[in-house]
Parts: structure tokens; sequence; C-alpha cells
């Protein structure tokens, strides 16, 4: 993961470019729009928080916000946001070590990591993630769908299921990033026997983990 944590941090200044693609605005919205209700008054666990795109969404309507990255550059970035009504605070952190975080949650939110987690992982980062939310809390995930032309080329693929994409940043430097696109049996699978809501949008889906 240190080499994916690298590649977030050189390409802190340029992350939001993805959220301009024109073919995906209306999903954007969608999720937008999704999110708020689903952590309506909760205190909220965001894993790998970014530049704090979508911490404004969930800090609409949450109580709380405990936007966490592993980059402080991210970051940095994130604190220039406005946020609010609901209480918002950062932290640097690993999503891998979720109780090292100070606080009680009754609701996680991942967005766009768990394509990132290798998937010999997945069901370590998945136990980890569902200890860590107060019981009756919500675990929320969203992520990219794979449509060609508007992703990144797969370049590469392993015997363990990963997929890998050679990502350029503006100055021409070349990295190669695991991106996994899971399907929803996959997805259902991993985090058994947790119970599973899952929206199909074109460019993204979204999940709701509870146990």
């Amino acid at each position: 993961m240190s080499d994916l944590a690298d590649y977030y941090r050189q390409r802190a200044t340029e992350y939001d470019a993805v959220y301009e693609k024109p073919e995906r605005q209306e999903d954007l919205t969608r999720l937008r729009d999704l999110l708020p209700p689903l952590v309506a008054g909760r205190s909220v666990l965001e894993i790998a928080a970014g530049t704090g795109y979508w911490t404004t969404a969930l800090s609409s309507s949450a109580r709380s916000v405990v936007a966490t990255d592993l980059n402080d550059e991210t970051l940095a970035i994130a604190r220039t946001r406005s946020y609010g009504p609901g209480e918002v605070r950062f932290e640097v952190a690993d999503a891998y070590d979720l109780g090292a975080i100070p606080g009680r949650f009754d609701a996680i939110f991942a967005g766009f990591f768990w394509s990132h987690v290798p998937r010999a992982d997945v069901r370590r980062f998945a136990a980890g993630v569902l200890d860590r939310v107060e019981r009756g809390g919500v675990v929320i995930l969203a992520d990219n769908s794979y449509v060609e032309g508007s992703n990144h080329p797969i370049t590469r693929s392993t015997p363990d299921g990963d997929t890998y994409q050679t990502r350029r940043l503006s100055d021409g430097r070349t990295f190669e990033v695991l991106k996994n696109f899971p399907t929803v049996e996959q997805f259902t699978a991993d985090v058994a026997p947790a119970q599973v809501s899952w929206t199909d949008l074109t460019y993204f889906w979204l999940a709701t983990v509870s146990q």
C-alpha cells in the first residue's frame, strides 16, 4: 500500500480532476444525494477522505465526521473546504488500523478505497471496518464500476484476481495502481455474513453493510 499512498500523495493537487469528467456528472449528483440520508444524525468515521470531496456531502446531515487519510498532503487540501452543519475534524490515520482512531462511530464511510484493497486483504479489511462501527450502525461504501472509455484501461491482472491500471500525472510520471471492480456477488461474499444493500449506477456503485 506504500506505493498507492505515494501515488495519491504526488497526485494531491490534481486529485479532484476525476470528478470533472462530463459523462459522470449525473451519477456524481445522484451519489451526493444518496449519501446524506444514510448518515443523517450519525457520528461518521470517513476512511481515505482524500481532499474532502465526499466529506462535504457527509457533513451536510451527519452529527459529526472524523475524516481520515494516510496522506496529510490531501488532508491539507480538505481543510480548505467549507463543511457543515455537522462538526468535522481531520486525522492522519491508516485504514488498516481503525482501532487507533479515538471516538465512537455509528456510521463508517469509505469512498473509492475498496477498489484499492488487494483481494488477499479484503476480508481482513472488511472485518476491521465492521468491528469498528457501533452496534446498530452502518458501513457505507462507494466506488467505481468499470466503463470502457471512461476508466483507465486495465493493464495487468494477477492470479489472485487483482487488476491494475497505469496512471499518468500531469508532469508525465506514471504509476501502476491497484484498482479492482467487484461484482455485487463478490462483494456480498467478501463481507458475509453481514447484510448488503447494493445500488448500481452507470459509473459507480454504492453499498450499505449492516450486521
